[in-house]
């Protein structure tokens, strides 16, 4: 008979918050390239990051529903030959669940049916099987193996652990665990992206203003290793003297320049971020915006570590029972 995980053997949330904290400026890059690049992503599907959260919304109901029953699916039977049947579409939920107006959730759902992305047959409602492909969650798996790898490493030189599982290892291990992995990543998303949305009104800008801080983030100038969360924050404030201009934003994220310089200055104004006489813009959060994205920062790195406590430990009994 096969050994039961030990409860010894989980490692424990505050201390994974705590960890996070002192070590920041070692997982800061790769939590916010995974953050980044999923928003990108989400907005070069439709061209709207919200039709797309609302598009995982309904993929998430079968998460739920797995576990519910106690079912756990790998990633390859998840995704094989599948579309996804809706039970009912109410309006008041999408608006309250995801913090999105019920006019702009009507107008989106709409939208999604006219395009061929919600169909409907009879009395059932199906979200398309090339729309669902289209959420597959490949590049996304990558990146989210990778940030649980290098903290996988920040564990092992805090002496919290002495397993070491390589990127590949997490990969699959996450493959095999998908729908409870995914269920807790997909929550993650929710509670981020809600967040965000209720302080800086749309998706689109913060797509915008993490690719500032990513800049930020590469700049060699900023490139250090050993700084806890709030030290990293006050430096990182003006430490990118290069900035990055509108039409950089524009092909990087893919969103249309004019939108992309009505957004930037609509962060500028509330103290996210600077542009200097040629234009270039930079991170420098200063006066109450420091104080809201110290906040916000703080609730996200506690879900963050709920997150990687449940992956972390899910990942380690796999693999070590």
């Amino acid at each position: 008979m096969k050994q039961l995980p030990s409860i010894s053997n989980q490692i424990d949330e505050d201390k994974i918050f705590k960890i996070i904290n002192k070590n920041f400026s070692k997982i800061a890059p790769y939590w916010f390239q995974l953050i980044s690049s999923w928003l990108i992503r989400s907005y070069n599907v439709f061209q709207d990051i919200d039709k797309f959260i609302i598009l995982i919304y309904f993929i998430n109901k079968d998460l739920i529903f797995y576990r519910k029953n106690g079912l756990v699916i790998d990633y390859d039977t998840f995704y094989k030959d599948k579309s996804i049947e809706i039970p009912k579409i109410n309006i008041s939920d999408i608006s309250s669940d995801l913090h999105i107006p019920k006019e702009s959730v009507r107008r989106k759902l709409q939208e999604l049916e006219k395009s061929g992305v919600i169909k409907k047959t009879g009395k059932k409602i199906f979200v398309d099987r090339s729309a669902f492909t289209a959420a597959k969650a490949e590049q996304t798996l990558k990146e989210l193996s990778i940030l649980i790898s290098k903290f996988n490493e920040i564990l092992v030189d805090e002496k919290i652990t002495n397993n070491i599982f390589d990127t590949n290892e997490i990969s699959e291990s996450i493959k095999t665990n998908f729908s409870f992995c995914w269920y807790q990543f997909y929550k993650l998303l929710f509670i981020f992206t809600n967040r965000w949305r209720d302080n800086v009104a749309d998706l689109e800008t913060l797509a915008i203003g993490v690719v500032v801080l990513l800049n930020t983030v590469g700049n060699k100038s900023f490139k250090v290793k050993d700084l806890n969360r709030k030290s990293w924050t006050m430096i990182a404030q003006g430490a990118d003297d290069v900035g990055v201009n509108a039409m950089s934003l524009s092909d990087i994220t893919s969103i249309p320049r004019p939108t992309v310089v009505r957004k930037t200055k609509k962060l500028i104004e509330e103290g996210f971020l600077h542009i200097n006489e040629k234009k270039l813009i930079t991170l420098n959060i200063k006066g109450l915006a420091l104080k809201k994205f110290t906040t916000l920062q703080n609730k996200n790195m506690k879900n963050l570590s709920n997150f990687l406590y449940r992956i972390f430990n899910q990942i380690k009994i796999t693999n070590t029972n």
